[in-house]
């Protein structure tokens, strides 16, 4: 008995200690947070997409209580909603939200391209890409597995015809699909009428029209019939600057190979 009291004792001494140690520490070194955030943190929506620039619903909400100078309209799924119970919680002025949309930059589905290896391999964008570039003809288009699909909170996005198709009504801009897609396919643009160039192939255009028939072959028709000078031609790919663009869809009925799209209030179509 002696010998267990013995063994026993310094370590219940020890854990004293240390519990002891702990409470102090803690107390020391505690770090305030201030009163607003709780209140701040309830008015997010807790997408935790990142739309707005931070880590998070709470990296947002911590930014906003520790720095005025932060807009608290940043949250692109919460709206206006969002921005004025933020406003009146840290009462400052509120600030109008820009309604965004994600938009697909490929229109290279089974009827204007065709696959080049038979894949059987997982059913994932990031997976196929690593076999050659995936599994069509253009390497730099949609691969069709839906790893978009996967993360879209809203169910906005489906897979039809071998590519990806989104529903601007149903998006909330939180940008997650345009993080995923490794091929860089899905942009974020705001909601307003505008054209949208559906191709991302760089190559020349002899080179695109051979993989892809709805493939931008860079003859910049576009860029002379544009009367607000929006577009232009990069890496033998039309480029359209969406503050510029005033959605008068000359560029689009224009378009040599069809590529170019306007987005209005029924969504993303071809004129």
């Amino acid at each position: 008995m002696t010998e267990i009291l013995t063994a026993v004792i310094p370590v219940v001494i020890i854990g004293i200690i240390c519990a002891a140690v702990l409470v102090v520490a803690s107390k020391i070194m505690a770090v305030k947070e201030d009163e607003r955030f709780p209140t701040v943190r309830e008015c997010l929506p807790g997408a935790n997409c990142g739309a707005c620039g931070y880590a998070g619903c709470d990296g947002y909400a911590k930014a906003l209580v520790e720095d005025e100078s932060i807009p608290t309209n940043l949250c692109i799924p919460g709206g206006a909603t969002v921005a004025k119970q933020l406003s009146e919680a840290l009462g400052v002025e509120f600030e109008e939200v820009a309604r965004q949309v994600a938009v697909i930059h490929c229109y290279g589905d089974c009827e204007h391209t065709q696959d080049q290896v038979d894949y059987r391999g997982m059913e994932s964008c990031s997976a196929a890409n690593l076999l050659f570039g995936g599994k069509g003809e253009c390497i730099y288009g949609c691969l069709g597995m839906g790893d978009c699909q996967k993360v879209c909170p809203q169910d906005a996005i489906c897979i039809e015809n071998g590519i990806a198709h989104i529903r601007q009504s149903l998006c909330i801009g939180c940008g997650l699909c345009a993080k995923t897609c490794p091929n860089g396919l899905i942009s974020m643009m705001t909601d307003k009428v505008q054209a949208v160039v559906s191709c991302s192939n760089i190559d020349k255009g002899a080179v695109t029209r051979k993989v892809c028939s709805n493939g931008c072959i860079g003859c910049r028709k576009c860029v002379k019939v544009c009367p607000s000078e929006a577009i232009s031609v990069v890496n033998n790919v039309a480029v359209i600057d969406g503050d510029k663009c005033t959605g008068c869809g000359e560029c689009a009925a224009n378009c040599t190979t069809n590529c170019i799209m306007m987005y209005d209030e029924n969504g993303l179509h071809r004129v």
